[in-house]
């Protein structure tokens, strides 16, 4: 298994860490952002687009977007405990190397929802 580590290329359009996930840590799965056969992801499609790294550098507000809001993504935010928006929100607070290392130290490819 490879290690995780601290690299901005791996951010996902939607904010998602590669860089932590299990299955690109496993090399089942190349990661997001250069992957041409993710065809069916429809932010990465946007983001390619725009010519965008991720949704953080777009002025809609994640929350608003229906590109990003949609119900696949809700399912998969339910089914996981992830917080995409979070992630996007940090990413355009704090900046790609912050959040990437945050990612590492928590050992994460996503923030999880916070339970209320």
């Amino acid at each position: 298994m490879k290690k995780i580590v601290a690299d901005t290329s791996m951010i996902a359009a939607c904010g998602l860490y590669c860089g932590a996930c299990r299955k690109f840590l496993l090399e089942k799965c190349p990661g997001c952002k250069n992957n041409e056969k993710a065809t069916w992801c429809k932010i990465r499609r946007c983001c390619c687009d725009k010519e965008f790294d991720s949704c953080a550098q777009c002025g809609v507000a994640v929350e608003e977007c229906k590109t990003f809001s949609n119900f696949i993504g809700k399912i998969f935010a339910f089914l996981f405990n992830s917080d995409r928006g979070a992630c996007i929100r940090y990413i355009r607070e704090n900046g790609k190397d912050a959040f990437v290392r945050e990612m590492v130290c928590r050992k994460e490819q996503t923030m999880k929802k916070r339970i209320r």
